[in-house]
């Protein structure tokens, strides 16, 4: 493990600001780093808007950051994120290459610059795989989509 300056162990995250938000960080009680949105934006019921979280960053080889709403971000402002859940890969990295939380209004709102609106985690790509079409699956059919009952 690698130590930054102020002594945490861990890869590096290198993060580029585009926007006057507070420093995203990684707490301890929690597998999560929140985002913040970097600009107000005001919403109509059924609008959808790209809202941008003022940074890039460069992720650790062999990584991506997978980006999902905040278990309060319906209830605090009733949108929902569209690509849920966002994949960054670790070739989105240079400096122009802006995260961004897509948004779809199910109320009128407004998000504020600054609100923690999403979070992200860092988690290992797919390994190499090779694809074979077979002619059947030796595994035990569970009966299809659904066929673990409703209870």
């Amino acid at each position: 493990m690698l130590k930054d300056p102020s002594g945490a162990a861990g890869m590096p995250l290198y993060v580029r600001y585009h926007a006057d938000i507070p420093p995203i960080e990684k707490r301890e009680n929690g597998d999560w780093i929140d985002l913040y949105a970097a600009e107000d934006a005001e919403m109509k019921c059924g609008e959808f808007k790209a809202l941008s979280l003022g940074v890039s960053m460069k992720l650790p080889e062999g990584y991506e950051a997978h980006v999902v709403p905040r278990s309060s971000t319906f209830r605090r402002w009733g949108v929902l994120q569209v690509n849920s859940p966002g994949i960054i890969d670790e070739s989105y990295c240079g400096d122009g290459d802006i995260w961004y939380f897509q948004a779809l209004a199910m109320r009128d709102t407004v998000i504020r610059r600054g609100d923690r609106i999403c979070q992200f985690r860092i988690v290992e790509k797919m390994p190499p795989v090779r694809i074979e079409t077979a002619e059947r699956l030796t595994g035990p059919d569970r009966g299809g989509l659904g066929s673990t009952g409703d209870r």
